[in-house]
């Protein structure tokens, strides 16, 4: 410890130095205890230990507020530990932590997660802890996102975000700080430098040795500090703590510090000198802490004493309640995957009755679909319909705001976000780097932390640059956290090819959203459904993926004047037949019509469902019109191989092949990326006579 910091060490109380002492032995004793436990097979999969960098966690976390957050990293029982032991008040508050904590690692249903998210997933949620992740690095979008929720809202609060220098090296890593120091966001960036990523040293992985000074890129302040001394790591993120509250912006803490312990457990941890790790374990932070308390006359080699025994007494007692609790049980498996819909079984039925009395005013119509078939009189486009949901939502709701690319001054790429800036301004409607992993990450922290963002990804074609963000942080937090987290997020994109801007910008990549647990996927193909079903989704406490499509945005329609929302997994016959189902969404709805119309004249009558929402899907009306029909095409502009129109096929399968009368037919796009010359590029999506020649072979 320097002369400052043994100084700084001197001003501490003694309840509070003990404390400090007290929880860098609570998570060394904690790690020590799952090893153990690793090795004797009684924790399953991969725990990644704290132990040696206890200074870290219990330093940095000692100067935050009640009330402020943190999000953590796949080592983060250290954070978990130290944020949840700073809000307990007693010896029997501390040992209930203690106890959830090691119970989760156990993966039983008494964990704080309850068992659903195990040691790389802890979290504490309601306790300010945002959880922890086992993608590298994909934790600081997510802080990003948080501070940029206290900074909409006007908290006050500070978030914390831990990772390792591995993490340093990610796209993540560069995107978020960029973000958090463009937009003057209260986040401080701890970076965990323990020297390895995972076997690698950081002599190999980064240019420069000091991870601290890549803040001066982004023209933010970044310190080095000694990640061994408690003391120390207090003063320097207590200041960049101080600095983000005042509403000075993020800050870059680097923490050196080093693990005892392999990067896992059967890791041999041959890349390490035993040399090396002599030097280091001889700066351990805890007796030395300890060494410098007694020095200063704060504490007596009894009070430490004292404060083993008893923490190791409390690990003792939280393995013999872990082990001793229930796993959860298999009826749950699917429980805490989505928050509860928004909209009630009476929301659902009237929409039914809706569609059903549209069907009977209007029987026969040979109309587009969003004209007369709709419920309204006022006739709008597409792109009109997404600007009023926005409007409206915005102003319903002062939680709603707007963040992507361009969808300020200049409105969106394709309009869709014009007029918003210059009614909301530039707080709630935010222009983004060109940066989709912080934007899509950015989104699931905001939504984490009380607000509602409607984040756009220009393309549907990027979206996979933000997948990590999407699918592994926001579509999944709520079940691995145990169901004690809602994500009411909605990502705004669109896809589908006619304007010949080639492969990367012309694709329908809806299967690959479809496939993650946790997630929405909707895709409107009027006016009214659009408006109807971008208000459900900004409503909605769950992520949700919204793909409009381009060509779809001049496409007129009728819309109430007053407000509706439109209940997912309600899907619309757009057409009513007998001979022949057609089940498609989004453009395909339109060609599926004409081609439904071209084949009616041959005495073909074809049903036209359009899913409207992929996720959830309504088998209740595709069930009813295929025991109608007996045939079914499926069209989709996606590519053949892996589309969502094969799901669709298989639950028909499942769920209704007694009833089909022939096999069912796939009208999909080729297997080849989209090409930019329009006739290569017609040739390669459905057309209307694709459609009906396959209406042709199945009636057959």
């Amino acid at each position: 410890m320097s002369v400052e910091t043994a100084t700084a060490a001197m001003k501490l109380s003694r309840e509070r130095a003990l404390d400090l002492l007290r929880q860098m032995w609570e998570i060394r004793m904690f790690e020590n205890k799952v090893y153990d436990l690793l090795g004797r097979n009684l924790i399953k999969g991969a725990s990644h230990l704290y132990a040696g960098e206890e200074a870290v966690a219990v330093g940095a976390i000692s100067v935050l507020k009640n009330d402020d957050l943190i999000t953590s990293t796949h080592r983060g029982h250290g954070h978990c530990h130290a944020r949840g032991a700073a809000l307990t008040g007693s010896d029997e508050e501390r040992q209930e932590h203690i106890n959830k904590m090691l119970a989760e690692l156990c993966g039983r249903a008494t964990g704080y997660c309850r068992g659903r998210g195990g040691s790389m997933h802890i979290a504490d949620v309601e306790n300010g802890n945002l959880g922890a992740t086992g993608i590298v690095g994909g934790n600081i979008p997510v802080a990003t996102g948080a501070a940029l929720a206290q900074r909409i809202k006007e908290t006050g609060r500070v978030v914390l975000c831990f990772f390792g220098d591995g993490a340093s090296n990610t796209g993540n890593f560069h995107e978020s700080i960029n973000l958090a120091a463009a937009w003057n966001l209260p986040v401080v960036f701890v970076v965990e430098n323990n020297r390895y990523g995972m076997s690698v040293p950081i002599e190999k992985a980064a240019a420069k040795l000091d991870l601290s000074d890549r803040a001066c890129a982004y023209g933010i302040p970044g310190v080095t500090t000694d990640g061994m001394d408690v003391v120390a790591v207090r003063e320097a993120v207590g200041g960049a703590v101080e600095r983000a509250r005042r509403g000075e912006g993020p800050s870059i803490v680097e923490c050196q510090t080093y693990r005892w312990y392999g990067h896992s457990r059967s890791d041999p941890r041959a890349y390490r000198t035993a040399e090396e790790e002599a030097s280091w374990k001889a700066r351990d932070p805890i007796p030395n802490f300890a060494e410098q308390l007694i020095d200063a006359g704060l504490v007596s080699q009894s009070d430490v004493d004292s404060v083993e025994d008893a923490v190791e007494a409390a690990i003792d007692r939280a393995a013999e309640f872990a082990l001793g609790s229930p796993t959860p049980p298999i009826e749950e498996l699917e429980a805490y995957v989505y928050a509860p819909g928004t909209w009630s079984d009476e929301d659902v039925r009237r929409e039914r009755e809706l569609r059903a009395l549209c069907w009977n005013a209007n029987s026969g119509s040979t109309q587009s679909p969003g004209s007369t078939q709709s419920p309204g009189t006022r006739e709008i486009t597409y792109r009109q319909a997404i600007q009023e949901a926005l409007r409206e939502e915005m102003e319903r709701d002062p939680d709603v705001f707007v963040m992507g690319e361009d969808v300020g001054l200049y409105g969106g790429a394709y309009g869709a976000t014009r007029g918003l800036f210059e009614t909301f301004g530039e707080e709630r409607v935010r222009d983004t780097p060109i940066s989709e992993a912080a934007i899509g990450g950015a989104a699931v922290g905001a939504a984490m932390c009380g607000t509602r963002p409607v984040a756009e990804i220009m393309y549907v074609d990027f979206t996979p640059l933000a997948m990590d963000q999407i699918a592994n942080q926001g579509a999944k937090n709520r079940y691995m956290f145990g169901g004690k987290t809602t994500v009411p997020m909605v990502i705004r994109t669109e896809g589908g090819a006619g304007r010949c801007i080639a492969a990367h910008h012309s694709q329908s990549l809806e299967a690959l959203w479809t496939h993650f647990p946790g997630i929405y996927v909707v895709m409107p193909s009027t006016p009214y459904d659009a408006k109807g079903l971008l208000k459900a989704s900004i409503r909605d406490d769950n992520p949700v993926m919204f793909i409009e499509h381009k060509m779809l945005y001049g496409v007129k329609g009728y819309v109430p004047d007053e407000d509706y929302v439109i209940p997912f997994g309600i899907a619309d016959v757009k057409r009513k037949g007998s001979d022949v189902t057609v089940v498609t969404y989004s453009r395909m709805v339109h060609r599926a019509l004409e081609a439904a119309e071209t084949v009616a004249d041959e005495g073909l009558s074809v049903e036209v469902i359009d899913l409207r929402t992929l996720k959830p899907l309504d088998m209740e009306t595709l069930a009813a019109s295929v025991r109608k029909t007996g045939r079914v095409v499926g069209v989709t502009e996606a590519y053949r191989t892996g589309s969502f129109i094969s799901e669709v096929v298989a639950r028909i399968q499942e769920e209704v092949f007694d009833w089909l009368d022939a096999p069912i037919v796939r009208i999909a796009a080729a297997d080849v990326p989209v090409p930019m010359s329009e006739p290569l590029e017609d040739a390669a999506i459905p057309s209307v006579e694709r459609i009906v020649a396959g209406i042709r072979q199945v009636a057959r």
